[in-house]
């Protein structure tokens, strides 16, 4: 693993592998005794991110490169020394900012373990959130990069000191609260109602003029409400929500041919397409990773 982790981290900073040719290369894991944790580190070229959002928080630390991060309203750039920060369900998608890419730790903490430690570091009551996407913070990143080591070496004890620390640190120097939700506009609750109708349809989904017959409203609206309420259009959500139960099938133990299936992909080559894409490896990769294959 060491020998693994220093050749990726030379390939990160030099941009070529030791026969001088550019590579990319990704490591999508989690550990047991650090339960509501994902881990990622990679180094992308051409790899693109589509628009995509997650159930928890996202923390990169990039040490090489520039990653381009396109958020609702803003595109941001990040270098070496800072820290992405993009909160829960918030639609977003990434990809290289310059020719030789990106090389990124990055951690993604689910919203309960935030919680336990904005309840437990007097972070005001409600959602926790982080009030900027980017910040030029070089020691957050640091611990980012800390909690990955202390991973792949097995100390648990480091680990979660280490994540602890880098979550109160972080809630303290830029954490707020998740605004309450107004009281539903009519076109939220048509893009809510569209939503529950696509996620009971995963396999089967209408198309968008059944969606708006369904909700009671036209195509145009339906689109409309739907990309203001989550950002994204309702094929991309669709495929992004396929691939969230993609992972929590392959997670315990499922073949990838029998997801695809499940999950409402026509076959295993499209649930590879679309899950690269959206979680940066493929899907055998993601079930070895966590002891399912």
């Amino acid at each position: 693993m060491e020998r693994q982790d220093e050749t990726d981290e030379r390939a990160g900073r030099d941009g070529q592998d030791s026969r001088g040719t550019a590579r990319e290369w990704a490591r999508h894991w989690s550990w047991e005794p650090l339960p509501g944790l994902d881990l990622l580190r990679a180094r992308y070229i051409r790899h693109t991110f589509p628009r995509h959002s997650h159930e928890g928080y996202t923390l990169g630390a990039v040490t090489h490169g520039v990653e381009r991060v396109e958020l609702p309203g803003t595109t941001l750039h990040a270098g070496p020394g800072t820290l992405v920060m993009v909160n829960p369900e918030v639609a977003h998608a990434a990809r290289a900012g310059a020719p030789e890419g990106w090389a990124y730790a990055t951690l993604y903490p689910s919203l309960a373990l935030v919680r336990e430690v904005a309840d437990a570091t007097g972070h005001p009551p409600g959602t926790p959130a982080f009030d900027r996407p980017i910040a030029d913070d070089p020691r957050s990143g640091g611990l980012v990069r800390a909690v990955h080591r202390a991973v792949e070496q097995g100390d648990a004890l480091a680990a979660d000191t280490l994540l602890r620390v880098l979550l109160a640190r972080l809630l303290s120097l830029y954490g707020t609260t998740a605004p309450q939700a107004a009281p539903a506009s009519a076109g939220h609750r048509t893009a809510e109602r569209a939503r529950l109708l696509l996620e009971e349809r995963l396999t089967d989904p209408p198309s968008l003029e059944q969606l708006a017959q369904a909700v009671g409203s036209s195509p145009f609206a339906v689109l409309r409400a739907f990309k203001a309420a989550y950002g994204m259009p309702p094929h991309t959500w669709l495929t992004d929500a396929r691939v969230r139960r993609a992972r929590t099938l392959l997670q315990t133990g499922v073949t990838p041919a029998e997801t695809a299936t499940a999950v409402g992909f026509t076959d295993q080559p499209h649930l590879n397409r679309h899950f690269t894409r959206i979680v940066g490896v493929t899907p055998g990769a993601y079930r070895r990773a966590r002891g399912a294959g």
